[in-house]
């Protein structure tokens, strides 16, 4: 009976215990979801209130128009342009750079003290308000170097900024290989390089695309390092052209021109008093809300390509 009483009293403490936790978990659940629909419903109505203020006035003349002292002639010509190259000259310097370090540092890097700074350093670089990398730049590119307020300058201070994000995207990405794929090749006689190369990357390849893209979408909204750089607030022509057409057919003059980019211009707007240049910035932060979501959306169907031609 002693036996059988203490066997009744476990079950119904373990009941008890099971009913706890299921408990605890419900109600989490519903802090997360209640959570989720508040956050989400600021996001939207924030969205829907800069919809509902600048998609009106967004129309050929605004996308092909220099901005202008007067509101409704006003354009941002050269800003998606300066914005288009800035991106440009960041996604060339910041992916093959970032790729390669994160490359190096999961599959080459001997595992020391130097290579666990250099980890720590990365991780840590990835949350430096951008503000200190617009200093940076200030002070090595454009006063050491005298590189000037130029396209370049833009680039390199937006692919100094992303540059950490996609090393850790990388080494992610690289990391959810399984180990079994690398042993597979090693098994058939491949060399490291063969391995990394022919059944790593591939493999990784998924996230390391969306890890870069994720980075290009967080620099294009960036203001503080190209302020800082001294990017112009009000352009009214654009860099040259970067196809030509004489021999060799490319341009690199455009590098080393003034610009300026759409959080720029969006910030000169919304500091004017006149509610008419507010509509024009509401009408630009649609535009680059529009850019950033496509920039997501090519990454997420890359990933989703990509992952389903590793199923087949």
């Amino acid at each position: 009976m002693t036996d059988r009483a203490h066997v009744l009293g476990s079950s119904k403490a373990a009941a008890g215990l099971v009913w706890k936790m299921k408990t605890q978990d419900l109600v989490f659940g519903v802090i997360g979801i209640a959570v989720l629909v508040f956050v989400m419903g600021l996001l939207f109505t924030l969205v829907i209130d800069l919809m509902g203020d600048g998609l009106g006035r967004i129309d050929g003349a605004f996308l092909t128009e220099f901005p202008s002292r007067r509101p409704a002639s006003a354009g941002i010509l050269s800003a998606w342009v300066g914005t288009s190259l800035v991106m440009f000259v960041t996604a060339v310097l910041a992916i093959p750079l970032g790729v390669g370090a994160g490359i190096y540092l999961e599959e080459y890097a001997p595992k020391n003290v130097l290579t666990d700074i250099i980890d720590i350093n990365v991780s840590n670089l990835a949350g430096v308000p951008s503000i200190i990398y617009g200093l940076l730049a200030l002070g090595f590119f454009v006063y050491f170097l005298g590189l000037g307020q130029t396209v370049l300058v833009g680039g390199m201070v937006l692919a100094l900024l992303i540059l950490p994000i996609v090393i850790v995207a990388t080494r992610e990405a690289i990391r959810s290989v399984p180990a079994g794929l690398r042993e597979s090749a090693y098994g058939v006689g491949c060399n490291k390089w063969q391995v990394v190369w022919g059944y790593v990357l591939p493999s990784a390849r998924p996230g390391i695309i969306t890890g870069a893209i994720v980075g290009l979408s967080r620099a294009i909204g960036e203001t503080a390092p190209i302020i800082t750089i001294g990017a112009l607030t009000f352009i009214a022509f654009l860099p040259p052209s970067p196809v030509q057409p004489d021999f060799p057919w490319l341009n690199f003059d455009w590098l080393n021109s003034p610009f300026t980019v759409m959080p720029i211009q969006m910030f000169n707007w919304i500091s004017r008093p006149q509610a008419a240049f507010h509509v024009n910035a509401a009408a630009t932060g649609v535009l680059l809300l529009a850019m950033t979501l496509a920039m997501n959306a090519i990454a997420i169907f890359i990933r989703y390509r990509l992952r389903r031609n590793l199923r087949t």
